[in-house]
C-alpha cells in the first residue's frame, strides 16, 4: 500500500501485496547470492577469503572459524586442502614471518613466540623451522635493546630495584633466567663504565 492511499482500496490485482511486490523483486537478484550461500563449499570458500582478506591465517584458525559458522567438517577440510594447495595458506611460511615479526616489533624470546605459535595450531615441525630461523645472538640483542631502553626510565632507582625490574621484564618477554641475569648485567656494567 502506498502513502496516503485508503487501506481498503483494492489493487488492480487484488491477489498481489506490496510485500510480494517487492519479494518477487529481491527475489530474482538474489536468487543467485541464495544459492552460493546454500552451497556449504562456497559459504566455506568465501569465509576464508574474507578472514585471508584482513591478514594471514593459519589452517587451524580458519578451520576454527569454519566451524563455528557450521560448516561441516568433510566441505572444511576440502576448502581447506584446496586453499593449501593454492598457496593461500602456508603455515610453514606463517610460522616463520610471525617469528620475525614478533621478535622484532615485541622483543619476544623463541620460547614464547613458539607458544604463541603452538596457540595458533601451528605443527610442531613448522614451529621448529621457525625458531632455527631465530639466532640465540639476535635474540640476545633482541633482550639488549628491551633492558637498554627500560634502563632509561628507571635511572632514579637503586641497583637492586633495576635489576629485579630489568629481569622481570625479560621473564615476561620469555627470556630464560639465566640469559636475562646476564644481560641485565652485561648493560648495568657498560652503564657503569660508560655513565653516558
Amino acid at each position: 500500500m502506498h502513502k496516503g492511499q485508503d487501506p481498503d482500496q483494492e489493487w488492480d490485482d487484488p491477489g498481489l501485496s506490496t510485500s510480494q511486490e517487492e519479494s518477487d523483486g529481491k527475489a530474482g537478484a538474489h536468487s543467485a547470492a541464495a544459492v552460493h550461500e546454500k552451497d556449504p563449499h562456497e559459504r566455506a570458500r568465501n569465509i576464508c577469503l574474507t578472514q585471508l582478506s584482513f591478514a594471514a591465517r593459519t589452517r587451524s584458525e580458519l578451520a576454527k572459524v569454519l566451524a563455528k559458522r557450521e560448516i561441516p567438517v568433510d566441505v572444511a577440510e576440502a576448502v581447506l586442502d584446496r586453499f593449501t594447495e593454492l598457496g593461500l595458506i602456508n603455515d610453514t611460511e606463517f610460522a616463520a614471518a610471525w617469528a620475525r615479526s614478533r621478535q622484532r616489533s615485541k622483543g619476544l624470546a623463541a620460547r614464547s613466540i613458539s607458544r604463541e605459535l603452538e596457540g595458533k595450531g601451528i605443527a610442531d615441525e613448522d614451529v621448529d623451522a621457525a625458531m632455527a630461523q631465530l639466532s640465540e645472538e639476535s635474540e640476545f640483542e633482541t633482550a639488549v635493546a628491551l633492558v637498554t631502553k627500560r634502563l632509561r626510565t628507571l635511572s632514579s632507582l637503586d641497583h637492586d630495584v633495576k635489576v629485579r625490574r630489568l629481569v622481570g621484564l625479560l621473564a615476561r618477554k620469555g627470556y630464560s633466567p639465566g640469559l636475562s641475569y646476564r644481560v641485565v648485567r652485561e648493560v648495568l656494567d657498560t652503564q657503569l663504565a660508560d655513565p653516558e
